[in-house]
C-alpha cells in the first residue's frame, strides 16, 4: 500500500499493513533531517501513536508530519486584550482663528 507523508514537502511512501508508525518516523526523520522527538505524525487532525499500524488506514492516505510548537504561560489579562485606551496620548486641539460655527464674529461692527 502507498500513502503520502506532507512534511516540508509531500514523500510517497511504500508500507506494508503491518508496518508501524515508528518504522515511518524514522524514515521521515532521516528524509526531513529532523530528530524523531520533534517529528510528529497525523491523520485527519489526530495523532498517530508509535505502535499503531497501517492497516487502520486507507491506501493513498495522506499523513502530516509537523514538528513541535512551543507554546507557554501568556503574560497579562486576556480581558484587556485589544484595548489601548490607557496607553494613547492625549492631543490638544489647535485652535483655527476663523470659527465657521458663529456668523457674529464674520460681521465686522462699526
Amino acid at each position: 500500500m502507498q500513502v503520502f507523508v506532507q512534511g516540508t514537502s509531500t514523500h510517497a511512501v511504500n508500507v506494508e499493513p503491518s508496518t508501524t508508525v515508528s518504522e515511518i518516523r524514522k524514515r521521515i526523520c532521516t528524509i526531513e533531517q529532523v530528530s524523531e522527538d520533534d517529528l510528529y505524525l497525523h491523520y485527519g487532525g489526530l495523532p498517530l501513536d508509535d505502535d499503531m499500524s497501517f492497516e487502520a488506514l486507507p491506501d493513498l492516505a495522506t499523513i502530516v508530519a509537523s514538528g513541535k510548537l512551543l507554546g507557554g504561560k501568556v503574560h497579562g489579562s486576556l480581558a484587556r486584550a485589544g484595548k489601548v485606551k490607557g496607553q494613547t496620548p492625549k492631543v490638544a486641539k489647535e485652535e483655527d482663528g476663523v470659527s465657521m460655527g458663529n456668523a457674529t464674529e464674520l460681521i465686522p461692527t462699526g
